[in-house]
């Protein structure tokens, strides 16, 4: 009982925890890297991670984290986890093009944000017409501080309902 209050008072405060659940950032289909029609995610060149068939036109944040960088055109965000994980939500490929148009942002750099919180809102049919896909890389970009990065096996998912991936840094 006294070791438990020592710890209490005396252990180490503020220290995050080296786990975090991503959870889906938005609704739809899981599918795996390789089957992105883009080179520069397929092949891992930004990192690891999966990719999303949205069915719903609004992505949310996957955990509790801070809002790192909110690309101008709205399209893509990326987050760092209180663990210090840190993933780009890229919505759509080639998306880029245009210009933010379909796109509104609900958070701006340097936003605290909660697992759930609205980040941006898209319009899928607008983006099938005038992007090359709907089709939006998760991906993990500091994967050298990941010591593990594990996939869940789903196939459908709910946004900020459903954990897709597990991971753990150094």
């Amino acid at each position: 009982m006294v070791t438990k209050m020592l710890n209490k008072l005396f252990g180490k405060k503020g220290e995050a925890d080296k786990n975090v659940d991503l959870f889906a950032p938005m609704t739809g289909k899981i599918l795996p890297l390789e089957e992105v029609p883009d080179p520069v995610f397929s092949q891992r060149m930004m990192g690891d991670g999966f990719a999303i068939e949205p069915s719903e036109g609004v992505a949310v944040a996957p955990f509790d984290g801070t809002v790192m960088q909110l690309f101008p055109t709205k399209h893509a965000v990326g987050l760092k986890a209180e663990n210090g994980a840190e993933v780009l939500i890229h919505i759509g490929l080639e998306t880029v093009s245009m210009n933010g148009e379909g796109f509104e942002a609900m958070v701006s750099e340097g936003d605290k944000v909660k697992k759930g919180d609205s980040l941006v809102t898209f319009d899928i049919q607008l983006i099938n017409e005038k992007a090359s896909s709907i089709i939006s890389p998760i991906i993990v970009t500091n994967g050298d501080d990941i010591e593990v990065l594990k996939m869940r096996e789903v196939d459908q998912v709910k946004a900020e309902s459903d954990v897709v991936m597990d991971i753990k840094v150094k």
